[in-house]
């Protein structure tokens, strides 16, 4: 084999290097755990491979064009870097890919791009600009047949293979190990502000919040942090009071127009205060790194309270906090209430409560991000697939990995 070895790693050099991995890996029989730069090795089901497959070799942005939109990049590219890349030209990765690594107690910023799409991430801007699936062209890959192929284009306009890019997006590794991505950009807003509404409770703000942004105002983020949670974040901890923040981006007149309607619209509802660029920037991305629950650097994730990410129905979601605070959860609510970020207490026996609260609400989605080994390898992880899904997921992976090869059983046991 060509590519580097260093103990139970494998860090290719490029494409070749992989397909010549994953074929000696299906000659003899061997797993390769698919990981970047292992800032989110603690999501998903533990597994136990004889090998770790590493790509954070392959790096580089290997194609920019600001004018179209288009950004290609091997997949081990960190996101801060083409982040900068693409803010020199006054552009953004519109859904705003959280970095994992701060909850893990890893140093933040090193996360990299295959590793974006293979968790199909996304921040505070998901419901109107969609999650990473949704800004995926094109990409190189390697299957777990060991063979490379390509799928999308380079451009916008090329819609062959398209659906294919989207559909490995959130698959964690299991079917195909990524070696190049392209992926759509957008203009950077000029400047933000968030108006926020201080002292309501999570019912109250859901309501504030889907006022807001049903109305005409343009809002691109809508939270809500109970003042114990408000408390972890230096934007907005002087306030002592719970905060529902509205996220209002473009040039600062239209801002400042759209902050006075809404300011008309929710005067009756609390408190009102605001946050200018600085302090904005800083608070939504202490949202999307879900800053509250992170942990200092050097922590143990193993020791750490269980954190889990529920997805419902944005009115559902104060529900479903009120049911596990009185069994002494934090939470906080992104997506104007639909995502709710859970911190449990130690010795809770969460997975239960969690998962009986989601159902009492009417469903979603819940996925255990953070906790020991022992209790992601007894529980499951992801939300349990339903009869239909299940066999889609298992002729995925029949299809792209019969040998089960790549990370096996790390989003379901078996698959």
């Amino acid at each position: 084999m060509t590519e580097a070895s260093t103990g139970d790693r494998l860090c290719p050099r490029d494409e070749a290097d992989i397909v010549e991995a994953v074929r000696w890996a299906v000659a003899q029989a061997r797993t390769l755990d698919v990981a970047g730069s292992l800032s989110k090795a603690g999501l998903g089901r533990p597994i136990q491979t004889d090998l770790t497959l590493e790509l954070k070799g392959l790096t580089g942005v290997t194609l920019y064009e600001p004018e179209e939109l288009v950004l290609s990049a091997k997949a081990g590219t960190p996101v801060a870097e083409i982040e900068a890349t693409i803010a020199a030209s006054s552009q953004m990765m519109a859904f705003e890919p959280m970095d994992y690594g701060p909850l893990f107690g890893r140093p933040a910023g090193l996360g990299t791009l295959g590793g974006v799409m293979a968790c199909n991430l996304a921040g505070p801007r998901r419901p109107s600009a969609g999650a990473a699936r949704d800004h995926a062209l094109g990409l190189r890959a390697v299957s777990g047949r060991g063979e490379a192929f390509k799928a999308g284009g380079r451009v916008v306009k090329n819609v062959t293979g398209y659906d294919l890019p989207r559909g490995l997006a959130g698959s964690h590794g299991t079917l195909a190990a990524f070696t190049e991505l392209t992926i759509k950009v957008l203009p950077r807003p000029e400047t933000v502000e968030t108006l926020l509404v201080l002292g309501l409770d999570a019912g109250a703000a859901a309501g504030a919040m889907s006022a807001a942004t049903g109305s005409y105002y343009d809002v691109s983020g809508a939270a809500h942090l109970p003042a114990e949670v408000a408390a972890r974040v230096p934007a907005v901890a002087g306030s002592g009071q719970s905060v529902t923040a509205l996220r209002l981006e473009g040039v600062l007149p239209s801002i400042l127009h759209r902050r006075g309607k809404l300011e008309e619209m929710l005067r009756a509802s609390g408190t009102l205060a605001h946050l200018e660029a600085a302090d904005s920037r800083a608070f939504w991305q202490a949202v999307r790194d879900v800053a509250p629950f992170a942990l200092p650097e050097g922590s143990d994730a193993e020791s750490a309270p269980a954190v889990w990410r529920v997805s419902v129905a944005p009115m559902a979601g104060p529900g479903i906090g009120a049911a596990l605070t009185q069994a002494g959860a934090r939470c906080f609510y992104d997506w104007a209430g639909g995502l709710v970020w859970i911190e449990m207490p130690d010795g809770t026996p969460h997975t239960a409560l969690v998962r009986g609260a989601v159902a009492a609400a009417g469903g979603g989605h819940a996925t255990l991000v953070r906790a020991p080994r022992a209790t992601r390898a007894a529980e499951e992880v992801f939300q349990p697939l339903d009869p239909v899904t299940a066999m889609l997921v298992k002729r995925m992976k029949d299809g792209f990995d019969p040998g089960r090869v790549l990370s096996p059983g790390r989003m379901y046991a078996g698959m």
